[in-house]
């Protein structure tokens, strides 16, 4: 299960600056001036080895004259319900407000865990005086100071307390695909063509697709659950709120999937949006490939698949194991092709291989191919095996786990995957004390 934890309050009580620690880049716009997140902004954190997706939303305010106010009260709403968690955010410094009760009641109706944040604590005199927002009756107060983090690690302690199995538990639970990429690329065509029926609306009009679709599909006697979502495009395009909430599904279909089928526009190629769900998708540890559809489109002489899949591949960099399948929907070609990488990257992703293998193969590698010596301390890797995990992780016991540099890491991976395959799969690599 997909977990998500909303930041929500009135303006200017710091949700941003809080955002932006949990997600640890500069992502959110902050001001002194209150009503600055309009949008609703959204990353990955992570927390005790686990992912979640944070959004940050807009201040919620009653009878204000800012045209943007309504808009922001609905998504933030939307925010709400679809939330594993809420951090409801206040202001130490100011103290309760007749807004922050009034939004109280608000989330109370949501029924869902709720942590109330008394932020700008940034001295012990500050965090003595949260204790007034217990009068909210929302539970536990956490005293933080998001510009400074203090108190932060106290309050996702208690987040992830609060989160679902992430990989929705039962043993046998069907393979879930879900199919992603920007408006209009031939998602729900993609999905009607394999069904045999008219199961999404499909229309020239980009943007039709607005919520999360699940099929359970059948092929060659195996069953799994197909997901056709809704186009995910850049955040400075996404203008309505029912697009937002679109988005915010996308993602979580995203990270409920085992295998996401990113499908490009062979008119248009890969452009940046391809490739941040692509790093989502790498960032969540799931299976991914490329479709490339309407290939019908494009003529054949001067851009075959070769040069266009050379010119993808270089675009992916370090993530060239993605597979890529050339398609036409609307003329059925190769359709079923991509269905049965995707099933292959699923299988990939449950693989496991034996420790006596691993260690035959590799160490000869190894001892031919040392890692470089670091401040004169030589580097000896002793043995290696594969962790019990739900995405392929293998762990390499050496004397100086320490000093193993990004290149050489790189190095062990394309050996692992040149004898063992894993493709479309993201391969996580530990370096532990022997």
């Amino acid at each position: 299960m997909a977990n998500i934890v909303a930041i929500v309050g009135r303006p200017n009580v710091g949700k941003s600056t809080l955002f932006n620690r949990l997600v640890e880049r500069r992502q959110a716009i902050m001001d002194d001036e209150s009503g600055v997140t309009r949008d609703r902004h959204y990353g990955i954190a992570e927390w005790n080895g686990r992912q979640f997706t944070v959004i940050d939303t807009g201040g919620y305010v009653y009878g204000s004259e800012d045209t943007f106010e309504e808009a922001i009260r609905t998504q933030v709403q939307m925010a709400l319900e679809e939330a594993t968690v809420i951090l409801f955010m206040t202001d130490s410094f100011q103290g309760l407000t007749g807004l922050d009760n009034d939004f109280a009641k608000v989330v109370r109706k949501v029924k869902k865990p709720v942590l109330v944040v008394a932020n700008k604590a940034d001295t012990t005199e500050r965090g003595m005086m949260a204790g007034e927002f217990y009068a909210l009756g929302l539970g536990e107060v956490f005293s933080v100071s998001s510009a400074t983090g203090s108190g932060t690690g106290d309050l996702l302690d208690e987040v992830v307390n609060h989160f679902h199995d992430e990989d929705g538990g039962e043993e046998g639970e069907l393979p879930r695909i879900a199919i992603m990429g920007r408006p209009n690329v031939g998602k729900s065509s993609f999905l009607n063509v394999l069904v045999g029926n008219q199961r999404s609306i499909v229309t020239d009009m980009a943007g039709t697709t607005r919520d999360a679709i699940d099929t359970r599909y059948n092929l060659f006697n195996k069953d799994f659950i197909l997901t056709d979502t809704a186009g995910v495009r850049k955040k400075s395009r996404v203008k309505e709120d029912v697009e937002f909430y679109s988005v915010i599904r996308a993602i979580k279909a995203l990270q409920n999937s085992d295998v996401s089928i990113i499908i490009l526009d062979a008119t248009l190629g890969l452009e940046s949006q391809d490739m941040n769900l692509i790093s989502l998708a790498v960032r969540y540890k799931k299976g991914v490939m490329i479709m490339v559809n309407k290939w019908d489109l494009i003529e054949k002489d001067s851009k075959t698949a070769d040069g266009f899949k050379k010119d993808i591949l270089e675009k992916l960099g370090p993530l060239s194991y993605i597979p890529i399948v050339f398609t036409s929907v609307i003329n059925k070609q190769r359709v079923f092709r991509a269905i049965e990488t995707a099933i292959e990257i699923y299988n990939n992703r449950l693989k496991k291989v034996s420790t006596s293998k691993l260690n035959d193969t590799l160490l000869p590698e190894i001892e031919r191919t040392p890692p470089p010596a670091y401040k004169g301390k030589y580097i000896k890797i002793k043995y290696i095996t594969q962790l019990p995990t739900h995405s392929p992780t293998f762990a390499f016991f050496c004397n100086h786990p320490q000093y193993i540099k990004p290149p050489y890491k790189r190095f062990l991976e394309n050996r692992i995957r040149e004898y063992f395959g894993f493709v479309g799969v993201p391969l996580a690599l530990v370096f532990r004390n022997k």
